[in-house]
């Protein structure tokens, strides 16, 4: 029997988070967006502005008998800068933000052990500033947001961050992924 958990990280745009983490095992699904803000049910320009204090996020479900949240959160350091406070390269805002939502209290221990880790091993030069905070209001991000790098390719953005960033991830995770990923996917 599958024991099936919930994970809800963000680490700046999350069409590139959500690509990657779609094509690793043990994830179920992966899904784009919002949470930590004011707003009940924001809209991608509500988020876009800054104001609602959300950030865009991707909300995972995993099998933990096929990946362990510190899997997790090891795939999801490599994917962004968490020393870059409120922005991802050219991603500026409080939505682009680092943090890592908890869903309880395991997750919050092991994401700060997590970060203390990184931070005594010295790997990143600058000061690790993701935020470990509980989730709250959380809404999955419009329909066109989920899966968007794979069906936008041609898109500007995609073929010039997001389809560079998971064209790395896929040669550090090979072993990792799922045997059937489409080369752009």
């Amino acid at each position: 029997m599958k024991l099936l958990k919930e994970a809800t990280l963000a680490g700046g745009c999350f069409w590139c988070i959500e690509g990657a983490f779609n094509q690793l095992q043990g994830i179920v699904s992966a899904k784009s967006g919002y949470a930590g803000g004011e707003v009940k049910n924001p809209t991608y320009e509500q988020v876009c502005s800054g104001k609602s204090g959300h950030a865009e996020v991707v909300r995972l479900v995993f099998d933990e008998e096929q990946i362990s949240f510190e899997e997790i959160l090891q795939v999801f350091f490599t994917l962004h800068d968490p020393t870059q406070l409120n922005r991802q390269g050219n991603d500026i805002g409080p939505q682009y933000r680092s943090a890592i939502f908890y869903h309880d209290d395991e997750q919050q221990q092991q994401s700060l052990s997590f970060i203390a880790k990184m931070t005594e091993q010295g790997v990143w030069a600058d000061k690790i500033v993701t935020e470990v905070t509980p989730l709250s209001n959380y809404s999955e991000a419009e329909k066109y947001h989920q899966g968007y790098a794979k069906d936008n390719p041609q898109n500007q953005y995609c073929a010039m961050v997001v389809n560079p960033k998971l064209a790395k991830f896929r040669q550090t995770f090979a072993a990792r992924l799922k045997s059937v990923v489409a080369n752009d996917a």
